[in-house]
C-alpha cells in the first residue's frame, strides 16, 4: 500500500503563502486519487482539495476557492498544496490522503490511505 509523508507546514502571518508537499511511496501516486484534508482543534476533519489520478478533474472546499491550488506530479510521486491569502481560520493540521476508487469530492470516513499530518499555522 501506498505511505503519505507530508511537508512543508509551519508559522505564517495573514495574508502569506505556504506551499505542502505530499510525498509517496510503495505505490505510485498515478493509481490513486489524492486528496488534502484538515482538522482544527474542536472541529472535523474537513476536505480542503482533491485531484483525480490524471490531474483533469479538480475540487475545493468551499472556503478555500481561489486561494489554494492543489497539484500532482505522477513522475515525482508527490502531490502539492498551494495555500495564498492564509487567514487564522486556515489554522488546522493538513493530512494527505489517497483512495484507489473514490471521487475528488469524499467524505474522510470513506478515503483509505493517510499522512501523518503536517501543522499549519496562521497567526494574526
Amino acid at each position: 500500500q501506498v505511505q503519505l509523508v507530508e511537508s512543508g507546514g509551519g508559522l505564517v502571518q495573514a495574508g502569506g503563502s505556504l506551499r505542502l508537499s505530499c510525498a509517496a511511496s510503495g505505490r505510485t501516486i498515478s493509481w490513486y486519487t489524492m486528496y488534502w484534508f484538515r482538522q482544527a482543534p474542536g472541529k472535523e476533519r474537513e476536505q480542503v482539495a482533491g485531484i483525480s489520478k490524471n490531474g483533469e478533474q479538480i475540487y475545493y472546499g468551499v472556503s478555500v476557492r481561489g486561494r489554494f491550488t492543489i497539484s500532482r506530479d505522477n513522475a515525482k510521486n508527490t502531490v502539492y498544496l498551494q495555500m495564498n491569502s492564509l487567514t487564522p481560520e486556515d489554522t488546522a493540521v493538513y493530512y494527505c490522503a489517497s483512495d484507489v476508487s473514490r471521487d475528488v469530492g469524499s467524505s474522510w470516513r470513506s478515503v483509505a490511505f493517510w499522512g501523518q499530518g503536517t501543522q499549519v499555522t496562521v497567526s494574526s
